[in-house]
């Protein structure tokens, strides 16, 4: 991956610090890795176009796998993202279809915490069909780099008595997997992404980018599993 390497190899050096983002023993909890791209022949437009079909596709496979958690989509190319205009671009470019978070699909209401201590940077109702819904952005910084962790797909609640400039401590419980009336109308899960530049941006940013841009939003946005370092647990 293309990753910018101060902020990645910070992340990396205080991997055993942080809280984690969400409930999970690995001794005895299981994660599911999910396929998002063209690969995966079951995942068809039928089912992703359907809100109802989508959810119980997510539900049954999680079940099956008898998992806690569906994970994954780091850097993944997701063809399903021509559900929704949101990730088009103007005068017919590339439409956006890189991923550059990572998903934790489960239950709605699951608890979100802040793996550690920063202050709320800004927070927004992104509530455009297959955008973020309710989104949280929060100010971390780490030998002397700042960068933002973004909570996308929460619940409308957890951005309601909040404040930009807020503190946060480490393993404050944030936010919660938001319905999908409230989370872009998308099967209950966390988008969590690593940010180092927001670019002026305010309670959103880019979750998805054009292919073509790839090598600037990869460095940008490092790879998340640096802080949940979750992606090992994950059974194919």
């Amino acid at each position: 991956m293309i990753n910018n390497p101060l902020l990645a190899s910070s992340l990396k050096k205080y991997q055993n610090t942080y809280h984690t983002v969400v409930p999970f023993n690995h001794k005895k909890d299981k994660l599911l890795h999910f396929n998002f791209t063209a690969t995966n022949k079951e995942l068809s437009n039928d089912i992703v176009e359907d809100g109802d079909k989508f959810n119980s596709y997510i539900n049954q496979k999680i079940n099956n796998a008898n998992a806690l958690y569906g994970i994954g989509g780091y850097a993944e190319y997701r063809s399903f993202y021509s559900r929704s205009n949101v990730f088009d671009n103007a005068l017919n470019t590339e439409p956006r279809r890189l991923h550059l978070g990572v998903d934790i699909w489960g239950k709605a209401g699951t608890p979100v915490y802040a793996f550690m201590g920063g202050m709320v940077h800004s927070f927004a109702f992104n509530n455009r069909f297959g955008d973020y819904g309710a989104t949280l952005v929060l100010l971390h910084q780490l030998d002397g780099i700042a960068f933002y962790s973004l909570y996308g797909h929460i619940s409308l609640n957890d951005i309601n008595n909040i404040h930009a400039g807020d503190y946060v401590i480490r393993g404050k419980e944030i936010a919660h997997f938001g319905e999908p009336a409230e989370n872009g109308n998308w099967p209950p899960h966390l988008h969590f992404q690593i940010i180092q530049d927001m670019e002026m941006k305010k309670g959103d940013y880019p979750g998805v980018c054009a292919y073509g841009e790839k090598e600037k939003y990869l460095k940008n946005c490092p790879d998340p599993d640096l802080v949940l370092n979750l992606m090992q647990y994950a059974a194919q």
